[in-house]
């Protein structure tokens, strides 16, 4: 007996995953793209023996994603080496939305892909049974990949008693520890999606390589749902939205450090507002640290051993200083500035803080991947005996600031990175374990990420999913008790004067705010609800003598915290309703000889629907109450 999917399935010898998913009848594309046996990846051809725990994966799991698209961008490969025989495979990941290879010697554009396209129907149509091949040694490895210097300098960093395998698929083999596809039949729809240069191993002093993106699907239905979402995700691009509403833009001076106009301003603010709002109530105390710290601090905090390369350095008075891409080091000094009683724990200190990270050049994407943003930093100084409640009221935070956007989210917890990590083995135990019983507690589900985690500790990554069901890594809660030891903070613990550590959170809802907004901007396409929204009300008059009254109107409006505009230009009232539209108004009171007769408005919505003429007291009681309840749905419709 083995237990599968956590149900008991009966065997009588050992029997291998081909022989599992047709004795429980799972036999659609994308019921059975990735096995786990204790949980380990492993292909559909190795043995499963009684006792074994067994998970079929279906292609909704991320999991299955990975192995659909990996074993995709194989097939890939094949072609291009068929029909260019002489470029040199690199490496060809599963990412996010599909998959890339990156090729050596190899000149092509976009107006190559149909034939591509067309090899790969050929290899998919060949049907080869995929091999798994162990090679005894490194010499081995290297012997098979003697003509290609960069599998060779793959192998090369293996330690000499590593597994090193390949997986061949016809004339076609690769360097891949999978696992893969059980069959190409289940691949029944694939596109090239562009080409661009990348260079190896993402360094720029490395060999320039051509890349080329791809997406498959085991049904050609879920291709052609992919590909409408994409263009409704152009419709929604927030630098074209961005630039169109007047929200922000980029100077050529100041790559990856956005410029925010007075719109794109009123809604950074209202982020802030709300954020501050909730967080005063959760008993945070706010502080700003310094932007500029010394060399020192950094290495200090292990930043400049493990994060020297994003960093921007000066010299000063002859001192190396660096701005900062984190705040906690600086959080640490304010802590260690003031003595601290058990009675103080916790002690919840917030920062909006301006951060610089050196990123890539081609990495930079409008609000989503820049070099100066803004995060909505806490670190929190606890015990051990805290550790449950605070990261609840933690995520209590997250479940009402991203509702509140109408935004879903998931939650991952990412376990120690393999090198390159501060700390003791019995802290990362304890801090894991910690994460994981407030998840437990928490109830709602959760993936795990192993070897995911900062260098300084473990995580809980923040997952946020958009209206078109994109999922975007927002926030993150982690524990560290490395920062505590390094900057010798402690409190006294009241017992007899014995002065310990504390453990400490760092913990971030939006995360980037900058990114947050691009996300918010793309979620509702520009179409902002009430209370985050830069134009709220705009006042359209028919004629010149309907002015005066329409200043009235605003005056009101504005008092009652609302903003508001009076658009009394030339134009005809259509132009003005239509521009209104493309500045995604919220309400537009339009006001003619009727109006100012009655003393009232007529209301239209961003769809230009005229709804009713009512008193302007009654429109403001509506108004006023969907702004301060900041909902998602409008008043009047």
């Amino acid at each position: 007996m083995i237990i599968c999917n956590n149900k008991e399935v009966v065997i009588s010898e050992k029997i291998n995953g081909f022989d599992l998913i047709e004795k429980l009848n799972m036999r659609k594309p994308e019921e059975a793209i990735a096995l786990l046996v204790n949980g380990e990846y492993r292909d559909f051809f190795d043995e499963i023996t009684p006792g074994d725990r067994v998970e079929i994966i279906g292609f909704e799991d991320h999991r299955g994603k990975d192995v659909f698209w990996h074993t995709s961008a194989h097939v890939l490969a094949q072609a291009v080496l068929r029909l260019w025989p002489n470029a040199k495979p690199t490496i060809g990941p599963p990412i996010s939305e599909g998959f890339y290879y990156d090729f050596a010697d190899l000149h092509i554009s976009e107006g190559d892909f149909q034939k591509i396209e067309d090899e790969i129907q050929n290899v998919l149509k060949e049907n080869y049974k995929v091999k798994r091949e162990t090679f005894k040694n490194k010499d081995e490895a290297l012997e098979k990949f003697k003509k290609n210097p960069y599998k060779g300098e793959l192998i090369n960093e293996f330690s000499d008693n590593s597994i090193i395998t390949i997986y061949q698929q016809g004339e076609f083999f690769d360097l891949c520890r999978g696992p893969h596809l059980s069959s190409f039949t289940k691949i029944k729809a694939i596109k090239l999606m562009k080409t661009s240069a990348a260079h190896w191993r993402g360094d720029q002093k490395r060999e320039m390589l051509t890349r080329i993106y791809g997406v498959s699907y085991p049904d050609k239905k879920l291709l052609k749902e992919y590909l409408i979402m994409l263009e409704e995700a152009k419709r929604r691009d927030h630098r074209i939205l961005g630039k169109s509403l007047q929200l922000f833009s980029f100077l050529d001076c100041a790559p990856g450090m956005p410029l925010f106009e007075p719109n794109g301003m009123i809604i950074f603010n209202n982020l802030l507002k709300f954020w501050r709002e909730l967080h005063s109530e959760a008993g945070y105390k706010e502080i700003k640290t310094p932007q500029l710290l010394d060399k020192k601090l950094w290495e200090k905090s292990g930043h400049w051993e493990n994060y020297r390369e994003n960093m921007y350095t000066l010299n000063v008075d002859e001192m190396e200083y660096a701005v900062k891409p984190m705040n906690c080091p600086a959080c640490m000094l304010y802590y260690a500035s003031k003595k601290h009683s058990y009675r103080e724990l916790p002690l919840r200190i917030a920062e909006i803080g301006n951060v610089h990270r050196h990123e890539l050049s081609g990495s930079l994407s409008g609000l989503l991947r820049v070099r100066s943003f803004h995060q909505d930093d806490a670190h929190i100084f606890m015990t051990i005996d805290h550790v449950k409640s605070e990261i609840i009221n933690v995520l209590k935070l997250v479940d009402t600031i991203y509702k509140t956007f109408g935004l879903d989210y998931h939650l991952e917890l990412s376990t120690r990175p393999n090198k390159k990590t501060i700390g003791s083995d019995e802290d990362w135990e304890k801090t894991t374990n910690g994460l994981r019983c407030a998840l437990e507690e928490w109830g709602a589900p959760y993936k795990i990420n192993e070897g995911d985690g900062a260098f300084y500790g473990p995580k809980i990554d923040l997952h946020v999913k958009d209206v078109l069901g994109r999922s975007w890594q927002c926030g993150t809660i982690q524990l560290d008790m490395a920062l505590p030891e390094r900057f010798e903070l402690e409190y006294n613990s009241g017992d007899n004067c014995i002065y310990k550590r504390p453990i400490m959170m760092h913990r971030a809802i939006y995360g980037s705010i900058e990114r947050f907004f691009a996300i918010i901007i793309e979620h509702f396409a520009g179409r902002f609800p009430l209370w985050i929204s830069p134009k709220q009300v705009r006042i359209i008059t028919v004629a010149e003598r309907h002015i005066n009254y329409a200043n009235i109107v605003k005056k009101q409006i504005t008092q009652s915290g609302i903003l508001c505009e009076i658009d009394d230009s030339l134009e005809t009232v259509g132009k003005k309703v239509r521009c209104a539209q493309l500045d995604q108004v919220n309400y537009v009171l339009t006001i003619g000889d009727c109006e100012s007769k009655n003393q009232t408005v007529t209301i239209r919505t961003r769809e230009s629907k005229a709804i009713v003429e009512i008193v302007v007291q009654d429109f403001l009681e509506k108004a006023s109450k969907e702004l301060l309840t900041r909902s998602l749905t409008p008043f009047f419709k």
